[in-house]
């Protein structure tokens, strides 16, 4: 028993030691029994002897070594082993026998190839006590893991890019844009290989990125669609906390700077002339007119209105809904005689006015537009247009029966001449002077046959 316990010492105090230099050792036991014990510990056997069990360390092994020699491990060890050779280590599972050879003498573990943290995290491994002589399993075996051990050899990498952000124009200064986040292969739970921070390498002008959330943020209150629509930036990730020596990674962010209403429509004239033929029938459009607005989308629907009395008497504005033009058109006949110019004063404003950029200016503007009105060459009109003309039957052949009156309404005012429409006098029963208008009996007239009698009278000019 006295042997026993200075085996358990022996190990204890290695375990310590290896606490105290590695904060790793560990004293493993075999999974089918119980491992080392104190005095009084159930492990501890009738009789005095000690059941015996496997001792080592926890295994790491640094990714990526680049020595020339195999990297040492660790060593795997039975406490029943009494150094005089006659046990024999070996292994098995991942790596056995390739990746990881083993002194099958003192149980040394050495690795063999590059291991690669960001492909393998650990691999799983058996080990076995035999008696070299008769090749029996001295414990049983057990298993255990080597663990590759992390260094900085991950860039950070943003995966879910091209990142396409918006924001609108004129935003405060704060104002959340869009969020970005990469990603590292190294291990987050050792060292800062895998803590990430960001800061803007490209557009820092304009924009910020928070150092720990990628979120990127409007930098100046004064950004302008109109001026500059879109912004390319530069967003870097640097892992060890942005500690010098970090490894980085970055990507390019485009952010669309989005429209408000901030323009007011402006007419590109003050003054527009159109015209139109005094003939033109109502509802006949006349021209079209167009405030132009820098602005995109419906904050360029247009409303046209007539501002004055005398053109909302005359003239009606409508609005294309496609093009957005004002399209000028007649409500009221227009007559050359009675007025030849007419002028409109024509109003846009915008159909949808934001509040917040009232303070900017009044968002309407006004033109003139002149119409001219067309002379048409009319035909003469008869005043009265129609006439009742009395006659005694006994009249004499030639008798004036009464004088009818035509005027040329063009500003020419022509002279007028006229004459029966014979298809309504066949039997040339009237006639009339062509330069007076004067209407005489041409036949001896009897009531008894015809009461009265319905003539068309033509008037054309000379």
């Amino acid at each position: 028993m006295a042997k026993g316990l200075q085996g358990f010492s022996w190990t204890m105090l290695l375990l310590f030691c290896a606490i105290q230099e590695l904060g790793a050792w560990a004293t493993h036991t075999a999974e089918e029994g119980p491992g080392l014990g104190q005095p009084g510990d159930p492990a501890l056997l009738a009789g005095g002897r000690v059941k015996r069990g496997w001792v080592w360390n926890q295994f790491f092994v640094v990714e990526e070594y680049t020595g020339t020699e195999p990297l040492y491990v660790g060593k795997i060890h039975s406490d029943s082993d009494e150094g005089d050779g006659s046990i024999k280590y070996t292994i098995s599972g991942e790596g056995a026998g390739t990746i990881f050879l083993i002194d099958e003498i003192t149980g040394d573990i050495h690795a063999t190839e590059r291991l690669d943290r960001e492909q393998k995290t650990f691999y799983t491994l058996r080990a076995q006590a035999r008696d070299r002589q008769t090749d029996q399993l001295l414990e049983p075996e057990s298993e255990f893991i080597i663990k590759v051990q992390d260094i900085n050899d991950s860039e950070p990498r943003f995966l879910e890019g091209p990142y396409i952000g918006s924001v609108a124009e004129l935003s405060p200064i704060g104002t959340s844009v869009m969020q970005v986040m990469a990603s590292d292969a190294d291990d987050p739970t050792y060292g800062s290989s895998a803590r990430v921070v960001y800061s803007v390498l490209e557009g820092e002008q304009h924009f910020t990125v928070d150092s720990k959330t990628g979120v990127i943020r409007t930098a100046v209150a004064d950004l302008d669609r109109e001026t500059q629509d879109r912004y390319e930036v530069v967003i870097r990730a640097t892992d060890m906390a942005g500690q010098l020596g970090g490894l980085s990674g970055s990507t390019t962010v485009t952010i669309v700077v989005t429209d408000v209403n901030d323009n007011p429509p402006r007419f590109p004239q003050k003054m527009y002339q159109f015209s139109i033929v005094e003939t033109a029938p109502v509802g006949t459009a006349i021209g079209r007119v167009k405030a132009e607005d820098s602005d995109v989308g419906e904050n360029t629907d247009m409303m046209y209105q007539v501002k004055d009395e005398e053109g909302v008497e005359v003239f009606k504005v409508t609005t294309d809904s496609n093009t957005q033009e004002a399209v000028i058109t007649v409500q009221k006949p227009l007559d050359y005689e009675s007025k030849k110019v007419h002028t409109v004063v024509v109003e846009a404003l915008n159909k949808f006015v934001d509040p917040r950029f009232v303070d900017l200016g009044t968002f309407r503007d006004q033109t003139i537009v002149r119409v001219s009105v067309l002379d048409v060459d009319e035909p003469p009109e008869f005043r009265p247009p129609s006439n009742l003309m009395e006659v005694q039957e006994d009249a004499h052949v030639g008798s004036v029966v009464g004088v009818v009156t035509a005027l040329d309404p063009d500003t020419a005012n022509h002279p007028v001449r006229y004459a029966i429409d014979r298809s309504t006098d066949a039997e040339r029963i009237f006639d009339i002077d062509a330069n007076t208008g004067a209407i005489v009996t041409g036949k001896i007239l009897d009531r008894e046959t015809a009461g009265w009698h319905n003539i068309t009278v033509l008037a054309m000019e000379a």
